[in-house]
């Protein structure tokens, strides 16, 4: 093996963007990344419903959130 370098690094390969991206010009608010734990068996519930109704787990805990009296903005 050769000691060539492929210009290949650890770390998140997003953080090195080329520029601006349609997404990143978009008018709407800072995010932040919420991590939780569940049970599978609340998990597995929490997929068939998602599955049911359409919608993906992120829209239905991002309504159950805003759902909360005193969180909404």
């Amino acid at each position: 093996m050769s000691n060539l370098k492929l210009g290949m690094k650890a770390g998140r390969p997003s953080s090195a963007k080329a520029g601006p991206t349609l997404s990143d010009l978009a008018d709407k608010p800072e995010t932040v990344r919420v991590n939780f734990d569940l049970d599978r068996e609340t998990h597995k519930r929490l997929k068939l419903y998602s599955v049911e109704t359409g919608r993906s787990i992120t829209e239905i805990l991002r309504e159950l959130v805003g759902s909360i009296e005193g969180i909404r903005s």
